[in-house]
């Protein structure tokens, strides 16, 4: 079995050309089509999105002292 790995973009009318395939005419191949999990790009700014944030206590004021950089 040959396997052969393209990335291709969906057309705005929802359809998707391959061109260029290694296989000979006529000849039957499997397809699965993956989505791709979009990326999120460092220069949007959002660098810290889609990470796990907890807050403790959000509505607390801070102490003087918790403050890292006052120690």
């Amino acid at each position: 079995m040959l396997a052969h790995r393209l990335e291709a973009t969906v057309s705005h009318d929802r359809t998707l050309t391959l061109e260029n395939l290694p296989f000979q005419s006529g000849e039957q191949v499997e397809i699965i089509i993956l989505s791709r999990p979009r990326r999120v790009s460092q220069q949007t700014g959002y660098s810290l999105r889609g990470t796990v944030t907890q807050y403790i206590k959000p509505m607390e004021p801070v102490d003087q002292n918790d403050w890292e950089v006052a120690q």
